[in-house]
C-alpha cells in the first residue's frame, strides 16, 4: 500500500472517518456523541450527505453551524428511532468481537468493581461507535454487561447494523463471513501490530489493509476554519 502524505493530523483523520460513517445515508437524523464524531457529522452534512438531519440533543433540528432549521418533538424522534432511521455514532467503555457493546458497569453486574453511566442499548437502528483511546481495557473478549447489540446476538432485529467503529488507531467493521470484527482501514502512522497489540481478542486482518481516506483540501479547511476553529478535536485524541 502506498503511504499517503502526512498533511493532516491523527485528530483529522478520525473526524473524516466518523463523517464517512453517514456516507450515503440519506435523510436519516444524525445522533453522534462527542467532540469528533459530532464535528464527523456536521462535516458529512456540509460535504457529501446535505439530507442529513441534525439535532441539537433536545427538540430542535440545526444546521451544521449549530442555527435552528426545524423543531423535533420527541414522538417524531422515537419514529426515525424506531423506524431505523436514526444512526447513532456512540462511545463504548467495552466493545467485543461481535459488536455487543458495554457502558453500564465493569465486573459482575450484582457487585461490579465499577459502576458507569447505565443502559442505553442500541438494536433497531444503525449505530457506529467512536474509540478515542484504543485499548485491550475497551476492546475485549466478552463484555461484562451487553448494552448495545452486536451480530451474535441480533437475529430478528430488522432495522440492526453496526456501521463501523472508529478508534484512534484506525477504522474497523464487520465484513467477514461471521460478522466479526475486521481491520478496514489503518491511520496514517499506525502499524498492524499496534493495532492488534492494543486489542483483546483476534482481529481479521485483510491481506493489504488500506488507509483511512485523507480529507481533501476542502474538508480541512471546513475542520479547521469553520467546524472547529479552536482545535478543540486535537484535546481528543492524543497524537
Amino acid at each position: 500500500m502506498t503511504r499517503p502524505q502526512h498533511r493532516a493530523s491523527r485528530s483529522e483523520y478520525c473526524v473524516i472517518a466518523c463523517a464517512e460513517a453517514w456516507r450515503g445515508a440519506g435523510e436519516v437524523l444524525a445522533s453522534p456523541m462527542g467532540l469528533i464524531p459530532s464535528l464527523g457529522a456536521r462535516l458529512a452534512r456540509l460535504t457529501f450527505a446535505p439530507d442529513l438531519l441534525l439535532t441539537d440533543g433536545e427538540a430542535m433540528l440545526v444546521g451544521p453551524d449549530g442555527g435552528v432549521e426545524g423543531w423535533l418533538p420527541y414522538r417524531q424522534h422515537l419514529t426515525l428511532v424506531t423506524g431505523g432511521r436514526r444512526h447513532v455514532m456512540m462511545g463504548a467503555s467495552q466493545l467485543d468481537r461481535y459488536g455487543n457493546q458495554n457502558i453500564s458497569c465493569v465486573g459482575d453486574w450484582a457487585r461490579p468493581s465499577r459502576q458507569l453511566l447505565g443502559v442505553r442499548g442500541t438494536l433497531n437502528h444503525p449505530t457506529s461507535y467512536w474509540i478515542p483511546r484504543h485499548s485491550r481495557r475497551v476492546f475485549v473478549e466478552k463484555v461484562d454487561m451487553v448494552c448495545g447489540v452486536g451480530y451474535d446476538r441480533a437475529a430478528g432485529a430488522r432495522h440492526h447494523r453496526i456501521a463501523r467503529v472508529v478508534s484512534d488507531l484506525g477504522v474497523f467493521d464487520f465484513a467477514t463471513p461471521d460478522q466479526s470484527m475486521r481491520l478496514a482501514s489503518l491511520h496514517p502512522g499506525v502499524t498492524v501490530g499496534q493495532v492488534e497489540e492494543a486489542t483483546g481478542f483476534a482481529l481479521t486482518v485483510p491481506d493489504d489493509v488500506p488507509y483511512t481516506r485523507e480529507p481533501t483540501a476542502a474538508e480541512l479547511r471546513l475542520i479547521r476554519d469553520v467546524l472547529d476553529p479552536e482545535g478543540t478535536r486535537a484535546r481528543e485524541v492524543e497524537h
